[in-house]
């Protein structure tokens, strides 16, 4: 089974470089704009087909499944939804960079907790549960492919947990609207071998 995972365009906040997690932003009117004059040119054969859509619940992904697969069913998993960056939700590192919490955080490689947000371990852990299952499902079904069209910390918890090549979560990190393609083998994930083979990077 093919497995594509894509990162959602920017939103207002992506675009002023802001820690954006559990505020559901929509798409910015910019990267509509640019995605659509672009349909028809460099996006042709960039986003392979595939038979069945599962997004974040975040209106971000939603949108953005909607522009690259218009017309496709839609399945949401609130598994999959970004981290909650608490105290941090919605500055910036310049708004940040001076604070001694933030600096003990950064110097942990952003493993430990956001004051009053969501414990790195528990979030990287819902969104591979979160894959697993959606994959578990779609192999029972016999599904051909699926793209999971979320956000750049769910692909980096995904990637850093399940590649058949391993490296460490912000090896894996991808700008908005770029991704991955893997391949899943149906008798390996059903005999516990349970990773995302041949990735390469959309």
């Amino acid at each position: 089974m093919r497995i594509v995972f894509i990162r959602h365009l920017k939103t207002p906040g992506n675009e002023k470089r802001q820690y954006i997690g559990r505020t559901d932003e929509a798409l910015s009117e910019q990267a509509v704009e640019e995605f659509r004059l672009c349909q028809g040119k460099s996006i042709v054969g960039l986003y392979p087909p595939v038979w069945y859509i599962i997004t974040s619940p975040m209106k971000r992904c939603i949108q953005t499944a909607g522009l690259i697969y218009p017309g496709q069913e839609i399945s949401t998993e609130p598994m999959l939804r970004e981290c909650d960056f608490g105290e941090y939700e919605q500055k910036t590192y310049e708004e940040l960079k001076d604070e001694p919490e933030y600096i003990r955080w950064m110097e942990s490689g952003g493993m430990t907790a956001f004051p009053r947000g969501e414990d790195q371990t528990s979030f990287r852990r819902r969104c591979v549960d979160g894959v697993k299952s959606w994959i578990d499902r779609l192999l029972e079904e016999c599904a051909d492919s699926v793209a999971f069209i979320v956000h750049g910390g769910t692909i980096m918890a995904v990637f850093s947990e399940l590649a058949e090549d391993k490296y460490e979560f912000y090896h894996w990190q991808v700008e908005n609207g770029s991704g991955y393609v893997a391949e899943v083998s149906a008798e390996d994930w059903k005999n516990g071998r349970k990773v995302l083979r041949k990735v390469k990077r959309l």
